[in-house]
Formats: structure tokens, sequence, C-alpha cells
């Protein structure tokens, strides 16, 4: 394959093309560069893959197709809260992706910094996320690693899901080992933790445990170990934090263990929306109100 990465000033050119600056950050499957688009004059994101020397060329392969599989996900993807896939290319046998460039930094850096989120701004995240995710599980796309890292905060307030480098596309092939686990066991549905299987139900978990974050600082299944974490999800007694309190019904229904009982994107984001408009969540459909 011809090399297609040059050195030039103000830092690499790939694919002679997008020229690299600052590093932005490490996501999922890759590090993450502010670049240059030299051929439209714009700002874009670039994310490559590290090479591994230890890696078999086939891993290595495995490794291209996954960052590949990505951006193949997201490229068929179109919604204001979805991360924006502009290019895709492969030189020197490594894969990067181009996307949209969102200043603002990650929902876990802001709150790192910052401090928890009030619940009005975390209902606004929530509703934001439970949209996008409508839209990727209707094309049947399914993230599995629906966590504050992997949501940017744009300067101007616009929430983005990125990072699906774990995504499950329908009928595309499975990129990780049989028996092995891709996500994070904080923000894991419990299906997923006992290997019952994984559906849209499980990144609406991950959306209850991302609200419980945002609003305490870290996450309820938060443990010492990773046996204390999938101790946590799978069996221990769920009890939100009382920083969760004005959201609690929505809470509640995203973190049902039983996936069948648990509430859908749109029920979530109704009542998510009612708590704006009225400072009260309403209880879920056949619940009886307080």
């Amino acid at each position: 394959m011809e090399r297609m990465v040059t050195e030039g000033a103000g830092g690499r050119v790939i694919a002679g093309r997008y020229r690299l600056h600052e590093r932005l950050g490490r996501g999922g499957m890759g590090i993450v560069w502010r670049a240059t688009d030299q051929l439209l004059g714009r700002e874009v994101a670039v994310k490559a893959l590290p090479l591994d020397e230890s890696l078999s060329a086939a891993e290595a392969r495995r490794r291209r197709e996954r960052t590949l599989r990505e951006a193949r996900a997201v490229a068929q993807l179109s919604h204001p809260h979805v991360i924006v896939v502009h290019d895709v290319v492969e030189d020197d046998e490594r894969a990067y992706m181009v996307m949209e460039l969102v200043d603002g930094g990650s929902l876990a850096d802001r709150v790192l910094g910052g401090g928890p989120l009030d619940a009005a701004e975390a209902a606004r995240i929530g509703i934001a996320l439970l949209d996008a995710l409508r839209t990727a599980h209707a094309a049947g796309i399914l993230h599995r690693d629906v966590k504050p890292s992997n949501v940017l905060v744009s300067d101007d307030g616009r929430v983005v899901l990125t990072d699906f480098g774990v995504a499950q596309v329908a009928g595309a092939t499975t990129l990780t080992e049989t028996g092995s686990f891709v996500g994070s066991p904080e923000y894991t549905a419990p299906e997923r933790m006992s290997g019952a299987g994984t559906g849209p139900e499980s990144d609406l978990w991950s959306v209850g445990v991302l609200l419980c974050a945002v609003l305490t600082g870290t996450s309820p299944f938060h443990r010492d170990s990773l046996g204390g974490v999938l101790h946590a999800v799978v069996t221990e007694e769920i009890r939100p934090p009382a920083e969760a309190g004005p959201l609690l019904p929505v809470v509640q229904g995203l973190l049902e263990r039983d996936p069948r009982r648990r509430l859908d994107a749109a029920e979530a984001e109704r009542m998510l929306r009612a708590f704006l408009a009225t400072g009260r969540a309403p209880a879920p459909p056949g619940a009886a109100e307080p």
C-alpha cells in the first residue's frame, strides 16, 4: 500500500489532505487529533487507530476493521446529537476517521472540572441522548458504550454522542472474540453482564447510570474491583442516589433489571421533557402517582 502520511510544517499530513495538530483525547479504539482539512479549509477531528507492534497481522487487521465499522455505523445516522463523520481514509495499514470538530470537551471532563450537574441540565442531556439513541436503534445500531466520556458538550451546549467503537450493527459480523466483553462495566446493563444478550434496552440502562453519574459525580455501580462492579450491577439492591430525587421516576425506570420492564427511549424522553416543563417527573405508565 502506498504511504500517504507526509510530514510538513504544522504536523503530519494524512492522505495528502488532513494536517494533524494537537491531540484532543483518546477514544475507545484510538487517539483523536485536531486537524485541518486542507482541501476544504475547515477544522476537523481525526481519529487515528494506534499501531500496536505486539499485534499479529490478523489482530491488526481486526482493529482496522473495527474502526471502519465505527465509521460506517455513524455514517448511517443523521442526527444533531450524533457525531458527523466526514471521511474515512486508510494508509500505511492504519485507519483514520475524519469527523466534525466539537469544541467543548466531554461530559466526563465537565463533571470532573465543574462538579455534578443540576437536575435540569441532566434532563436536557438525557433528552438529547435518548433522541440520538432512538435514531440509532431505528437504524439497527446499538451503541453499547454510553457513558460520560463518550458524550461531548460543545461550547454552545450542543450534546453529541460519539465513539461508536464498540457499536453492534445489524447484519454486520462482530469483531470481538467469542466470550469477550466490550463496553464499560459500570455503565453496562445486567443482561449483558450475565450473558443474556443485548438490545436497545441495554443502551437505555446506560443512560440511567449516566444520569446518576452526572448528578453525583460517579457511577452508582463504582466499586474497587471488577468483581464488585459485576455483583453490584447484577445482584445488589439498586439504590439511586439522593441527588437523583427530582428525576427518580426516570432513573428507576431506566435502571429496571428486567429489560422487558425497562422504560423505552420515547417514554423516558417524554418524562424528562415533562420534568423540564413542570419541575416534576411524572410516574411511568401503569405506575400509581404518589
